[in-house]
């Protein structure tokens, strides 16, 4: 396990309600500067796979991405890594729906409003109209997918919806399918073409 990850183990713990001491610990060893509070795992991959690609090196720069479950948890974590605890810079990336839980969160411990960047919808959705349906079915096929997706197209419930939604819902339909195209649609990114509220973020941090 890297040291950022047992950082991050350590604050998830202490989110769970275990001891701080360990993330106190972690954080000062470390010089860890900032946290990046994601909604979930598919978040994370995208974000590490974005930075990679411009060789960033998020972690040996002192910055912690982690998925928080879901943004109701947002207002717990900023107070255990925002200036109550840890006293970390703190961003984030959110979906527009979760944005007030984002924004009371964030100001509750004095962390700036426009710390955060929000998805219209959500980042896979950012990524699907950025690349287009048909370089995103052209992945799934690259993948080894297209079955899988052909048969979802077939649902009765697909139908009428349009490509763009139906894609989106594909990603969601198998456990770890929106993790490991979170980082396949990003990898696919031409440098110029990532989307807003992801290229926002990197460029924050």
């Amino acid at each position: 396990m890297t040291d950022i990850g047992a950082f991050r183990d350590a604050v998830t713990a202490w989110a769970a309600g275990g001891p701080g001491d360990p993330a106190h610990e972690l954080a000062a060893r470390l010089s860890v500067r900032a946290a990046v509070l994601l909604e979930g795992p598919s978040d994370v991959a995208a974000v590490n796979a974005l930075a990679e690609s411009r060789g960033r090196d998020l972690a040996g720069e002192g910055v912690c991405v982690l998925a928080i479950g879901g943004a109701m948890s947002v207002g717990r974590y900023a107070r255990l890594l925002g200036s109550p605890g840890l006293g970390l810079r703190l961003t984030g990336l959110c979906d527009e729906a979760e944005r007030p839980y984002y924004a009371r969160g964030f100001e509750r411990v004095g962390a700036a409003q426009q710390g955060f960047f929000v998805c219209a919808a959500d980042l896979e959705d950012e990524l699907i109209r950025v690349l287009g349906v048909t370089r995103v079915e052209e992945l799934v096929r690259a993948e080894g997918d297209l079955r899988a997706l052909q048969t979802f197209l077939r649902q009765p419930a697909q139908q009428g919806r349009a490509p763009q939604q139906q894609f989106r819902r594909f990603l969601g339909t198998k456990k770890g399918r929106k993790i490991h195209y979170g980082r396949v649609l990003v990898e696919a990114l031409a440098p110029d073409r990532v989307p807003a509220p992801l290229d926002g973020l990197l460029s924050s941090l």
